[in-house]
């Protein structure tokens, strides 16, 4: 039996484990967010104990500094984080792919004119783009994180689609359904759209990832959602204080943002082996 004919097994199975192990972990932060819909263990803005209690059956994960229950806040981080990576994923998709599109279609002059544009937007970091997008606003909020995260993301998904669409544009059914009399606007929709959906489906989530750990970043530094919204990032914010004397308070906002990227991350990893062909024959 040859090398190549005993790793691809294994090479399969460890891509069917990534994928395994990134529903497991994003799935159980989907389960959490979307449990604070119809329960909570306590009132999020309740002092429900006493100010910086150690875990207990009244208390799984404690109390912070009020006295506000920490199982409470997790789950509705949780939340918030899932609000927030897919209203930031939407926008950068909806903004993104548009541009994409129409840096593909448009003549050389403009087309390098936006891919420049592009190229230095990219250069900046996400959080900073972020920030002064927030920091233009009259008031930071959720929603105006979620707005700016989106529009920092469009940038990365403009260039992807340019680089995707441009691939597709010389291909020979392209000429073809051209040469039909085929609109654009019909090329876009059933040739090209379709072939480069995979590969962006891929991108977006590991832009959901990006989005989390930028709005808890945000959070953290007083940009993102305000009180009583119970960010991850802020958790961690308030926790700083009181790291030594009730370090579970950093500590579980920390576990859950890691657990979610790192899941994402497997997620993408597997549907980018599960999608693109050339490694599912292997």
């Amino acid at each position: 039996m040859s090398t190549a004919t005993m790793t691809a097994p294994t090479e399969k199975k460890s891509h069917s484990l990534a994928l395994k192990a990134g529903l497991l972990l994003v799935g159980i932060h989907i389960f959490m967010g979307l449990l604070t819909l119809v329960w909570l263990p306590y009132d999020p803005t309740a002092m429900a104990g006493g100010r910086l209690e150690g875990p207990s059956l009244l208390h799984l994960l404690g109390t912070d500094r009020l006295g506000r229950d920490l199982f409470t806040q997790m789950m509705i981080g949780s939340r918030i984080a899932l609000i927030v990576g897919i209203g930031a994923v939407a926008i950068g998709a909806v903004i993104g792919v548009t541009l994409g599109l129409l840096a593909a279609f448009t003549s050389k002059w403009l087309d390098d004119a936006l891919a420049a544009t592009l190229d230095i937007l990219i250069a900046f970091p996400t959080l900073l783009i972020a920030m002064l997008v927030v920091a233009a606003s009259d008031t930071a909020n959720l929603w105006s994180a979620i707005v700016a995260l989106g529009i920092a993301l469009s940038a990365i998904v403009a260039r992807l689609t340019r680089i995707l669409a441009k691939r597709v544009l010389v291909m020979d059914y392209i000429t073809a359904a051209r040469t039909s009399g085929s609109s654009w606007p019909k090329i876009v929709a059933i040739h090209i759209l379709p072939n480069i959906w995979p590969t962006l489906s891929v991108n977006f989530a590991l832009q959901f990832g990006l989005a989390v750990i930028a709005e808890a970043s945000l959070s953290y530094l007083g940009l993102g959602a305000p009180p009583p919204n119970a960010s991850w990032g802020r958790i961690l914010q308030e926790a700083q204080g009181t790291v030594y004397t009730a370090p579970l308070g950093a500590i579980a906002p920390g576990i859950a943002l890691v657990s979610l990227a790192i899941g994402v991350n497997l997620l993408a990893d597997g549907l980018r082996d599960t999608i693109d062909p050339t490694r599912r024959a292997r």
